[in-house]
This record gives structure tokens, C-alpha cells and sequence, in this order.
């Protein structure tokens, strides 16, 4: 077993040592299965689990049959609806989807034409994270080679810290500029201005911090991590975790399985999260279950709440959900592939979310199609949508696409292997965005792009 390298920590916090019974940990996963691979996640890079052995999918089928269903499999919700806050603003690109209530949705503006590489900064392996932007210009982003990065925005190398285990898991920045980061190690660190570990939080007690597998992989720390009101960092693993600014737990909710996407957090600390168990849980802010929602598949797509309080959150069981604030749900969209990417909310109404069918569906808020674009193959990235309704994502076929609010390509561009990562924007018009080719792009037009 490897242990993650501490220096001058001014504390580790074990989180929840004291669960350390390996039989209480089957007990509250029951996403686990005793065959070689039980779900896509527990494949890591292999991507999907086909009969208990990971396999890489062949193209992706077409889409016939999509469209809205009107109702979901299941829900389970208590009376009580959490507060809502219609004016809540987002802040921007500072944790994955750019904020707690993960629309996805930037003021800056894309490039009209294609841009070209303004630099690239090559790590040891795959990037998958999705990069932030720091307040001094400077991009972080984790790697599949167990390393946090921060690069200046003319692409050298600033500072890196290692972690004990792949970085499946986004940057997110707090108020006071700390860098928090998740990695399969188990481990959620605080990064302070001296570059170097303000607290480690150990997430679970999970027997296995390092591999592949269902044992290994329960307790990482690849959801979010998601900065809330109050500096309050939400996180998942073995379940939904919130943790204090100073690195101690808030509390913990225990699920049926690992909870692998960002948490979203409402104004009033209320958290929706999705989990491998198939359901999405809405937890209030003491902690306590307000009500549950089931899919008929692992969620792995991390929630987004628009400016009615609607949550939009995907399924492997190849649905787009519209849920109340009380758990109800809207209408169910149905694509024809697995939906882990999560949606975005554009300024023109629609809701936009890639599907592993390789389509980009644009939803209309009442759960109609409004139109689709096809790539090459699977999409994982998650979309975003700048301040005029135009779309930029990734695909496994390799690319990175902008498109016309109306679903027509603006331009294209193609990077060195899959595009997982979920792109953001720079107040300038630069692109940043990771590739499995191991490198991060800062991509730029001449024309740039204003706020």
C-alpha cells in the first residue's frame, strides 16, 4: 500500500477512521460486486465494465428512439423542500462547472474562429480533470500521473504537488485562495499559499487507498470538490462528505454507493448529489436526508441547478432528469447512450448535455428537443455555454467543438487522443482544456473574445 507524501501538514485529519470495519463498508456499498468489475467506474481507463471485464466500447449505436419520457423510475421524498435564492450568481471558473450550482455557463465570450495552440504543457499522463482558473491568471489541473499542476497563463510550470494515486477529480479554489483537490488515494488536500498541504482529509476507511477494483475504488476522492456558502467544501467517496474551511468534518451521509461526480450546493447549503447506487440525494445542511430520487442507473453526472430551482442530472440508465426542489421529477429525456457528463444551462433557455451515444442534445425547458449535434464517438466532457448561447465540449473522438447557439459548428479542434476534460474560458478568449494526449491547451484566436 502507498502512502500519500505529507510534508509540513499542520494537521492530517483521518476523517473517518473510526469506521474503519471493513464489514460496515461492504454494508453501506451496495454498488460493490465480487465479480472482476461491477460497474464502468470501477474500470478507471478501461472505461466500461462489460460481464465483469473492463473493455473499451466499440463506436457508439445511433440514436434512434430519442426524445422525452414523461416520468422517472422511481422517488422517495420527505415533505420539506429546501430554500431557494432565484438571484444566487454563480462565481466563475473557480471549481468544476464554475460554481456550487454547476450551470456551466461563463460570461466570457468564444472565439469566432478557430483558434490555434498558444502553448501546451505536457504532464505524464491523461488529463480528465478540468482545469480552474486562479486569480493571478494561472491555471490548475490534476493528472492521471498523481500530480496537482499549476501553470502560468504563458504555460510554464509554476508548482506541483504530488498525491499517492490517479487525479480523476477537478481544482476547486476557496475564497482565500486555497487550491483543493481530491485524489483516488482517498485523500482531499487544502493547498495554501506556501504550496504545500494546510490539512489532508482522509475520505473513508477504505482498506485499499491505491489500484483499480471495487475495493480500491470506494473510497476516492474524485467528486468535486465543491466550495459552498459559508467556505464549506463538499465532496464525495464512500459517501457525501461536507468538510470545515479549517479541514474537519461537518458531517457525513452515507450512501448505498460511491458518489464519483461533484456535489452541487444550493444557497442555503442545501446538496444535491448523484451516487453509483442509482439515486440522486438531496441532503440538507445538518446533514440530514431531505429526499432521494431513483434512476435507473448509476449517476455519475454531477447536478445543475437553474435559476427556478430545477435540477437537470443524467443517468447511466440513459436519462436526462428535470427534478423539483422536493424531489418530484419534471419529465425524463431519453438519449440512446449513458449520460456522465453533466448539463449546461444556456442564457437562451435550453439545457445542453452530451450523451455516449456521441450526440450533444439542446433540451428545451420543457423537456422537448430542440436540436443535435454528432461527434465521432462517446461524449464525457461536460459542456460549456458562453455568454451568448454558444457551446464549447469534448469527445472521445478526439476533439474539442464550438457551436452556434443553433447547434451549427462554428470550428473545430483536434487535440493528440480523447477530450474528457470539460473545457473553460479565460476573460480573454483563451481556452483552457486537458486531453488523455497527457497535455493542457491554452488555445487563443486573434480575435480573442470580451466579456
Amino acid at each position: 500500500m502507498r502512502i500519500p507524501r505529507i510534508e509540513n501538514t499542520s494537521h492530517i485529519l483521518l476523517g473517518l477512521g473510526a469506521l474503519g470495519s471493513v464489514a460496515l463498508a461492504i454494508l453501506t456499498c451496495a454498488h460493490v460486486e465480487p465479480s472482476r468489475c461491477g460497474s464502468d467506474r470501477d474500470c478507471k481507463l478501461q472505461r466500461i465494465c462489460d460481464l465483469g471485464t473492463c473493455v473499451w466500447r466499440d463506436r457508439p449505436e445511433s440514436v434512434a428512439g430519442a426524445g422525452r419520457a414523461p416520468y422517472g423510475p422511481g422517488t422517495s421524498r420527505a415533505p420539506a423542500a429546501p430554500a431557494w435564492s432565484p438571484t444566487e450568481n454563480e462565481p466563475a471558473h473557480t471549481m468544476f462547472r464554475f460554481g456550487p450550482l454547476h450551470r456551466g455557463r461563463s460570461s466570457f465570450l468564444l472565439p469566432r474562429q478557430r483558434p490555434s495552440v498558444a502553448w501546451t504543457y505536457t504532464t505524464a499522463g491523461p488529463i480528465s480533470s478540468s482545469p480552474v482558473l486562479l486569480e493571478d491568471g494561472g491555471i490548475a489541473v490534476g493528472s492521471h500521473d498523481e500530480h496537482l499542476y499549476v501553470v502560468g497563463p504563458d504555460g510554464s510550470l509554476r508548482w506541483s504537488y504530488p498525491t499517492a494515486d490517479i487525479i480523476f477529480s477537478s481544482p476547486a479554489v476557496g475564497a482565500d485562495g486555497t487550491l483543493y483537490i481530491g485524489s483516488d488515494d482517498d485523500h482531499l488536500y487544502a493547498i495554501g499559499p506556501s504550496r504545500k498541504p494546510l490539512w489532508i482529509f482522509q475520505v473513508g476507511a477504505c482498506p485499499q487507498h491505491v489500484g483499480v477494483g471495487p475495493d480500491a475504488s470506494r473510497c476516492d476522492a474524485d467528486a468535486g470538490p465543491t466550495v459552498g456558502p459559508g467556505g464549506i467544501i463538499y465532496t464525495g467517496g464512500d459517501g457525501i462528505y461536507a468538510i470545515n474551511p479549517d479541514g474537519t468534518l461537518r458531517w457525513r451521509f452515507a450512501t448505498g454507493g460511491h458518489v464519483s461526480s461533484a456535489p452541487a450546493v444550493l444557497p442555503d447549503g442545501t446538496v444535491i448529489a448523484g451516487c453509483q447506487d442509482d439515486l440522486v440525494y438531496a441532503v440538507a445542511p445538518d446533514g440530514s436526508k431531505r429526499w432521494d430520487f431513483r434512476t435507473g442507473g448509476d449517476v455519475e453526472s454531477s447536478p445543475a441547478i437553474g435559476e427556478d430551482g430545477t435540477i437537470y442530472v443524467g443517468s447511466d440508465d440513459r436519462k436526462l432528469y428535470a427534478l423539483g426542489l422536493d424531489g418530484s421529477v419534471h419529465w425524463a429525456f431519453n438519449t440512446s447512450g449513458d449520460i456522465r457528463a453533466s448539463a449546461a444551462l444556456s442564457p437562451l433557455g435550453m439545457i445542453l448535455v452530451g450523451s455516449f451515444d456521441a450526440q450533444m442534445y439542446a433540451i428545451k425547458l420543457d423537456g422537448t428537443l430542440a436540436w443535435t449535434f454528432r461527434t465521432g464517438d462517446r461524449i464525457v466532457s461536460s459542456a460549456l455555454v458562453d455568454g451568448r448561447g454558444a457551446v464549447l465540449f469534448g469527445s472521445q473522438d478526439d476533439r474539442l467543438y464550438a457551436l452556434e447557439p443553433d447547434g451549427r459548428l462554428r470550428w473545430s479542434f483536434e487535440t493528440g487522443a480523447d477530450v474528457d476534460s470539460s473545457p473553460i474560458l479565460a476573460p480573454d478568449g483563451t481556452i483552457y482544456v486537458g486531453s488523455d494526449d497527457k497535455k493542457l491547451y491554452a488555445l487563443r484566436a486573434a480575435s480573442g473574445g470580451t466579456p
